[in-house]
């Protein structure tokens, strides 16, 4: 496959790195990132790449900060398997000791509660993120066990794979990415517990369906358009996580939430990334 590759420049790396990285991997192809002292060099599918979708990207992440500066070049790049070389560079992840997510060429360690195996095809979700690291963090404090579970957003499944290791009675894992989609249920599968994966959106959420703990690391705009589904879904007593979003995005999330009946219980950050913990 042939990739393109946009080498990005930017006045502050922080957060702005980070930011740009969730942007074009989250709500875009983008499907792997290599940090550079200067920024990042972010690699497209070439049948994917979308100038104009960069550039909007891009003058969002400005908005932010009228003083920041950036520049790109892009280049397609010859043909040959990027996923490939990604994988001999990834790296395995310990989430707060008592979770070990790595690749099935790392090692095993015997001195964790878990141990969480993901086969690194660029999918969003390997705990190198901070997002992924604090859902994951703020998941080790939940009581799962016998629990009915959800994972919007799923990415690799990593999350869905930890709550089903903590006893979830069933686990649900929804994702609009095929390949995100086809990547989760690899791992469910090498991980060997039972997730009922599903390849769409909210609009999934019926009202025959009903959890006691919702997932959600996505994005701040569809947390804001879609929590009030999640909150259609979540039984009385239930518990709301959420991440993707920055520090300064909590007052309108906090808001919306307030507005469907859901309390702030517990807020947590990483790098200017921020967890929210809510219940109705």
């Amino acid at each position: 496959m042939k990739y393109t590759e946009v080498d990005i420049t930017l006045s502050k790396t922080n957060p702005f790195r980070d930011l740009l990285v969730y942007s074009l991997g989250d709500e875009g192809p983008y499907d792997s990132f290599e940090d550079t002292p200067k920024g990042i060099k972010a690699y497209v599918p070439t049948g994917q790449f979308d100038g104009l979708f960069l550039q909007q990207t891009i003058d969002e992440i400005k908005s932010m900060d009228p003083t920041l500066t950036v520049d790109y070049t892009v280049v397609e790049l010859p043909d040959k398997d990027y996923n490939e070389e990604w994988e001999r560079q990834h790296q395995p992840v310990l989430v707060e000791g008592f979770c070990w997510v790595r690749a099935p060429f790392h090692p095993h360690r015997d001195d964790v509660k878990y141990e969480i195996e993901i086969e690194p095809k660029m999918s969003f979700g390997t705990a190198h993120h901070a997002t992924t690291y604090l859902m994951l963090s703020l998941l080790e404090q939940e009581v799962v066990d016998g629990r009915r579970v959800l994972d919007m957003g799923s990415g690799t499944g990593v999350l869905a794979i930890l709550a089903a290791k903590k006893g979830a009675s069933y686990v649900e894992a929804i994702d609009v990415d095929e390949w995100a989609y086809r990547n989760a249920l690899e791992n469910f599968q090498r991980n060997r517990v039972q997730v009922n994966a599903l390849l769409g959106d909210a609009s999934l959420l019926t009202a025959d369906k009903h959890f006691d703990l919702i997932l959600a690391n996505i994005n701040r705009n569809i947390l804001l358009r879609d929590m009030g589904a999640y909150a259609a879904v979540l039984n009385p007593g239930g518990t709301l996580l959420l991440s993707g979003f920055y520090e300064h995005d909590v007052d309108a999330l906090r808001d919306k939430a307030e507005t469907l009946g859901l309390r702030l219980k517990q807020q947590k950050s990483r790098n200017e990334w921020t967890a929210l913990k809510l219940t109705n």
